[in-house]
C-alpha cells in the first residue's frame, strides 16, 4: 500500500506481518507482527452506488448493518475509500467487512468484478492467516477452483462475525 508510508503485508502461511519501507536505508522493516483481525468490527466498506443492482439478500444485509443494535445501541458506519487495498487494510486492522458482491445479473455466489487469482485469493490468504474469513457468500474464496487466469469472483472479506452474518443472509437464515 502506498501513501505517506509504503507498507507490505505478508504471509507465508504461518501468520501475518506488516513491514514499512524505511527510505533512509531502502529496506522494509517489520512494524507489526502476528496481526489478528478482530472477531467483530463496527464498519463496513462497499460501493453503495451499486445498491440498486445488488441481490435482495445483499441489500438486506447492508440495511441490517445500518440499523442500530437494540442490545448495544451501536450501528455500523461505512468507511468506503474506493480503494480495495486501503479498505481491506483498514478492515484487517480494525475489523468489520469489505464487500464487492455480484449484481443481480449473476448468481449470488458467482460473477463479481474482482479477479480471483490476483485479488480474491491473495487477500483471502492474508485474512485467513490473520483469523478472518473470505467468502463469495456461498463458499470460501480459497476453495474456488479457477477456470481461467482472469476469472471474476464476488468478495466478502473481513472479521468472522460479519462474513458469517452475510452468508446467513444469502442462505436465508436471516
Amino acid at each position: 500500500m502506498y501513501g505517506p508510508a509504503t507498507l507490505l503485508v505478508y504471509t507465508v502461511g504461518s501468520g501475518v506481518n506488516a513491514y514499512t519501507l524505511d527510505d533512509s536505508i531502502g529496506e522494509f522493516l517489520i512494524t507489526r507482527e502476528n496481526i489478528h483481525i478482530p472477531e467483530r468490527g463496527l464498519t463496513y466498506a462497499c460501493n453503495e452506488a451499486h445498491y440498486h443492482a445488488w441481490h435482495d439478500e445483499t441489500r438486506r444485509f447492508v440495511d441490517h448493518l445500518r440499523t442500530r443494535d437494540v442490545k448495544t445501541g451501536k450501528h455500523y458506519s461505512t468507511r468506503y475509500a474506493g480503494s480495495l487495498i486501503a479498505d481491506f487494510h483498514r478492515t484487517l486492522l480494525e475489523g468489520g467487512v469489505y464487500l464487492y458482491p455480484p449484481d443481480r445479473e449473476s448468481p449470488i455466489g458467482s460473477g463479481g468484478k474482482l479477479r480471483l487469482m490476483y485479488e480474491g485469493n491473495p487477500l483471502a490468504m492474508i485474512v485467513e492467516q490473520a483469523g478472518g474469513k473470505a467468502s463469495t457468500g456461498e463458499e470460501r474464496i480459497l476453495r474456488l477452483q479457477p477456470s481461467s487466469l482472469h476469472q471474476h469472483c464476488p468478495l466478502i472479506i473481513g472479521s468472522p462475525y460479519e462474513v458469517l452474518l452475510y452468508e446467513d443472509f444469502v442462505q436465508g437464515r436471516r
